[in-house]
């Protein structure tokens, strides 16, 4: 089972506006890593949660939209705390923003599970439960304790920068955790973010940073690149690239946690969640995992908000 560990949320999707006045919103569940684990169960593959939920009426749909996606909640914790929410807003070409209500919310008072179950192959960590504290400390613990038992680790930083108050140490947060990662998958967007770069595009310097990533720990480093497909730095230096899956976009929500997803389902299918297994990819196998990965984004960006596919869809 692959654990996906961070926040469930509700987004508030901006609906068509008529007559002059503010489009409504329309809650849909979601959540980075939330996101993730729905499309890992959603693939037939097994997955479980790690996140607080609370016991209001979103906490009670998103606990049920895990279970109807067969994700084991075992370590799904329930509070009295609101549900965290995000308000999306979305541009002409369909990608979106987000505005976050965090304070006194469930996600960030997630508590230590302590020793997980047997059955744990591997753990996915990401999003704003690296960030909001005092959760942020229990999922970084989790990732270094887990990853010291031999257990495979990936991480989607996902930046969401407005929720970051103090940029460089988040930065310096970033690179102690890169030793105990299996697996980095970043957007080209989080990876000139991260490198402190004012501008978000691929640049040799972009390029030498997410080198000097790979050098740390990771056994790969996967780079998406929206429209443009996506990339991956190989621990012998090399660099496997493949295209975007072609399809109509309605809105980019959830894409990025669908290639996480598709990457981890790929992986373990491969019998590859181990750091040594991946480090023995050969380009052919890069390239199969992500155009599968680039298959399931597809799907998800032509309809509106995170749905990912089931595996029947691909």
């Amino acid at each position: 089972m692959i654990l996906i560990c961070g926040e469930a949320l509700v987004d508030l999707v901006p609906g068509e506006a008529r007559g002059g006045e503010l489009a409504p919103l329309h809650p849909r569940l979601g959540g980075g890593p939330y996101n993730v684990a729905i499309a890992l169960g959603r693939l037939a593959t097994p997955v479980g949660m790690f996140t607080r939920l609370s016991r209001d009426r979103f906490g009670v749909e998103l606990l049920k939209r895990l279970h109807e996606a067969g994700a084991d909640t075992t370590e799904v914790q329930v509070g009295t705390e609101p549900t965290t929410l995000a308000v999306v807003e979305l541009d002409e070409r369909g990608s979106a923003r987000y505005g976050f209500h965090t304070e006194g919310t469930a996600a960030p008072l997630v508590a230590d599970p302590g020793d997980l179950p047997p059955e744990v192959e591997a753990l996915s960590f990401g999003t704003l439960a690296m960030v909001l504290e005092p959760g942020a400390s229990v999922h970084e613990r989790v990732l270094f304790r887990e990853s010291e038992r031999g257990r495979f680790t990936a991480l989607d930083p996902n930046i969401r920068a407005d929720l970051i108050e103090d940029p460089d140490a988040y930065r310096r947060r970033f690179l102690s955790w890169l030793p105990a990662v299996d697996l980095l998958k970043l957007s080209v967007e989080d990876a000139a973010w991260l490198a402190g770069s004012e501008s978000a595009v691929e640049s040799p310097e972009l390029f030498e940073a997410l080198r000097d990533w790979l050098g740390r720990g990771p056994a790969a480093v996967v780079l998406t690149r929206g429209a443009d497909g996506m990339a991956v730095l190989t621990a012998d230096g090399g660099i496997v690239e493949v295209a975007a899956a072609a399809t109509s976009v309605v809105d980019t929500i959830g894409a990025g946690d669908t290639i996480q997803a598709a990457l981890l389902c790929w992986l373990r299918s491969a019998g590859a969640l181990s750091a040594a297994a991946v480090r023995g990819l050969s380009a052919a196998d890069w390239t199969a995992a992500l155009n599968f990965a680039a298959a399931a984004a597809g799907v998800t960006v032509s309809r509106q908000g995170a749905e990912p596919p089931y595996a029947s869809e691909l």
